[in-house]
């Protein structure tokens, strides 16, 4: 089970990691028409948190306990067993926005536009997280579990 970690000592608050999140998850894959052309534009599945010198990166912890399963009142939310991470069906999501409200890291973000929350998935069409790949002080940092002897959070 891979999750990711923030080095919070690097991180500058750039935003790049919201900027390539979206560009990842959009139809084009490309930035400036993600941003530009597709409507309704995709919503970054991390959020930034600053705070004087203090930035970072929150997006979801894949839990071992997720609360945003347990609360999700349609089954959008799981875990998938086989590889240990909460996922989202969006077919599923009413847009109730309950996991949002349960979540302790404030890592569901709600996609206003479409009605349904969105959340990391790691970008599951990639070998690595875009946010990793492009984070230009590798702030963020994707962990495998089996590499370490840090606990994946519990939630």
């Amino acid at each position: 089970m891979n999750y990711i970690d923030i080095t919070t000592e690097v991180c500058m608050g750039c935003g790049l990691c919201q900027v390539f999140c979206v560009t990842s998850h959009s139809q084009s894959k490309d930035t400036i028409k993600a941003f530009k052309r597709e409507i309704p534009r995709q919503q970054p599945r991390n959020r930034i948190e600053q705070n004087s010198d203090i930035s970072f990166a929150i997006q979801c912890r894949n839990c071992n306990e997720p609360p945003c399963v347990y609360a999700c009142l349609t089954g959008a939310m799981s875990i998938d067993a086989e590889i240990g991470k909460v996922i989202h069906a969006a077919d599923k999501c009413i847009g109730c926005w309950t996991c949002s409200m349960v979540c302790p890291y404030g890592a569901i973000v709600r996609d206003k536009d479409r009605h349904l929350i969105s959340k990391c998935d790691l970008c599951a069409e990639y070998e690595t997280p875009a946010c990793v790949a492009n984070c230009p002080n590798e702030a963020i940092k994707l962990i495998s579990a089996q590499t370490t002897h840090q606990s994946q959070p519990t939630g």
